[in-house]
């Protein structure tokens, strides 16, 4: 059976699959990524997992995988295929395609975590039949993808949809890029988390106990919950006026917190909008499937345009 290697390095884990034309997974599995062990074991692994994955797919299937889609975190040159910084994984101008491609014989696809995730999206997931959208990812920070007709915008340096970045809050608290008050520094998962270790007296407490303790009416909860609310209601009226989204779509794990998030910002973001047609506000479909489906479909995106060229 015809297939292509899919793979999502994380921070912390690799997802990875052996995906069908169709999309369909054959084959599924797991590793650390193993960042305690240093950049070069962190890469070491990468090869490794994908040559295993290639071996299996031979084992499965009788025939190699007809390619290879990679997905990183941080900073990336897509048309050259480098993987150009991870604050996370400690790596610069790391020729990752060249390296992937060596290893398994094979063309291989190289992309943005989240920009392929939001590609999945809208594929086979919550973006289905949508023209424009814009894909956000609520997790220990936040970034997005921005949804044109079937392709995600990566823009002129890389970073289009940098939603996270968007200063939100002039002079608010300091973010990991330099800035202060960038939406992620307030309305992640992680500032949700510390805003509510703190209000709570709990240092374990997370943005899921936070969201516990809205639904259940806890007063100092929905003081959080409503201040993080606001300020990723303001990121996404800005980012709709510029763009104007027919649907947002909403993942990460502050997404799971359902209505408790989705009610309250519909209410927020229509009330912020004058002239413009609110767009349609729905959670994520794929869940932490959606990166390594999105590697699957840049490798079948790769042999397209090479049957093509």
């Amino acid at each position: 059976m015809k297939h292509v290697i899919a793979l999502d390095v994380g921070g912390t884990g690799m997802k990875a699959a052996l995906v069908a034309p169709d999309g369909t997974l054959l084959h599924e599995d797991r590793r650390p990524t193993g960042r305690e062990q240093g950049t070069s074991a962190v890469v070491a692994g990468i090869l490794d997992f994908a040559a295993d994955l290639r071996d299996e797919g031979r084992r499965r299937f009788g025939v190699t995988a007809e390619a290879a889609g990679v997905v990183v975190p941080g900073t990336i040159d897509e048309a050259e295929g480098i993987a150009v910084f991870s604050a996370n994984l400690g790596w610069r101008d790391l020729p990752m395609r060249k390296l992937l491609g060596e290893r398994l014989g094979i063309p291989v696809a190289l992309g943005h975590d989240v920009r392929t995730g939001a590609l999945a999206e809208g594929r086979l997931g919550a973006g289905q039949g949508v023209s424009r959208f814009l894909f956000i990812a609520l997790g220990t920070g936040i970034a997005g993808g921005i949804g044109i007709d079937g392709r995600i915008e990566s823009g002129a340096h890389g970073n289009g949809g940098e939603i996270g970045h968007v200063v939100v809050r002039p002079g608010g608290p300091d973010c990991g890029c330099g800035a202060r008050g960038c939406l992620e520094t307030i309305a992640s998962a992680s500032a949700v988390g510390r805003a509510w270790a703190t209000a709570s007296g709990d240092p374990s407490a997370t943005a899921a106990d936070c969201a516990r303790a809205v639904s259940k009416g806890d007063p100092s909860a929905v003081t959080v919950w409503t201040e993080a609310l606001s300020a990723l209601a303001d990121g996404i009226v800005m980012a709709h006026s510029l763009l104007d989204t027919g649907t947002v779509i909403i993942g990460g794990g502050l997404a799971e917190a359902g209505d408790t998030l989705f009610a309250p910002l519909r209410v927020a973001v229509t009330e912020r909008l004058s002239f413009q047609v609110p767009p349609a506000l729905v959670p994520a479909m794929l869940k932490d499937t959606a990166a390594c489906l999105g590697a699957g479909l840049l490798a079948w995106d790769l042999l397209s345009l090479e049957v093509t060229a």
